[in-house]
């Protein structure tokens, strides 16, 4: 079905349950070229991060299946999507308090895999270093600094409450 041509319901009604259509072949091939005359086309969302994006920006490709396709960017945060702290596709900046929340939360989820700088500002839309030194104004230490206490207190806690050896932890 073809929603293109479809009014879209009152904001209040639309959320991540109720989402507009898959990328066309087209638009898929913007956001995987990050094809800058997209931008006033369209904006994509990405499901598994609930973040927004312009289809130049230049975030790691999301999984095709996981992205919605919106018209604007207040369409976008209608359904509670996210702005992309890289490419701003509101031309605001999503505030750094803000932001170090959803690294937090990020660490907080997958502090047991491996984590790289790199991969937390793919993950977060940023880039590695302003995600860095925001991270550690935010916070007054770094993202492995905080990632390594998630882990130290993950091992206490399985240590307190388990009969599991430090070497099984």
């Amino acid at each position: 079905m073809d929603r293109r041509n479809q009014s879209l319901p009152d904001s209040q009604d639309l959320s991540k349950d109720r989402l507009t259509e898959y990328p066309s072949d087209e638009q898929w091939t913007a956001i995987i070229h990050n094809d800058t005359r997209y931008d006033d086309q369209f904006i994509y969302a990405v499901q598994t991060t609930g973040i927004f994006c312009r289809p130049s920006c230049k975030s790691k490709a999301p999984v095709k299946s996981n992205v919605r396709i919106f018209s604007n960017a207040k369409e976008a945060l209608a359904a509670q999507f996210r702005p992309c702290k890289r490419c701003k596709p509101t031309g605001d900046r999503l505030p750094d308090q803000e932001w170090v929340e959803q690294i937090i939360s990020y660490i907080e989820n997958n502090f047991t895999e491996t984590i790289t700088l790199g991969h937390l500002a793919d993950y977060c839309h940023g880039s590695p270093y302003h995600l860095q030194r925001t991270f550690k104004r935010v916070t007054g230490q770094t993202p492995v600094e905080f990632v390594q206490q998630k882990r130290i207190e993950y091992a206490k806690d399985k240590l307190i409450r388990t009969n599991l050896s430090i070497s099984d932890i």
